[in-house]
């Protein structure tokens, strides 16, 4: 179930900023390591970049939708977290990848956040 749309804007929490800032860090994070996967190319990676995209833009339309505050930010910071999480687990497939294992913990970070915004109310 949806909320209504403010009529005005109070400032953001500062865990609301902090999990905008965590999606923001880990869309970087994503875009980064989806690079890398294009460069390095393989089928082993084809997975990985799969769930890169679409961490990636999940983090950046959970990030919009906190700061302006829309009635659906609830839901999509759940689906962030899902898709963070599910990005954590592709890029933790290859252990020894630094830039992997820097993109899971962005990842795990991010999901953490996005859980608790999930159950506040925006």
């Amino acid at each position: 179930m949806t909320q209504q749309q403010p009529t005005t804007m109070e400032p953001m929490s500062k865990e609301m900023q902090d999990c905008v800032q965590a999606c923001m860090a880990c869309h970087g994070v994503c875009e980064e390591t989806l690079s890398s996967c294009l460069q390095t190319g393989g089928q082993e990676r084809t997975r990985i970049m799969r769930a890169l995209m679409d961490c990636s833009e999940m983090t950046r339309m959970c990030a919009d939708m906190m700061m302006r505050r829309s009635p659906l930010a609830n839901e999509m910071c759940m689906m962030c977290a899902q898709a963070c999480d599910m990005c954590a687990e592709a890029c933790m497939s290859l252990p020894d990848d630094d830039r992997m294992t820097r993109c899971a913990e962005s990842c795990r970070r991010c999901s953490e956040m996005c859980r608790a915004m999930a159950g506040a109310t925006m």
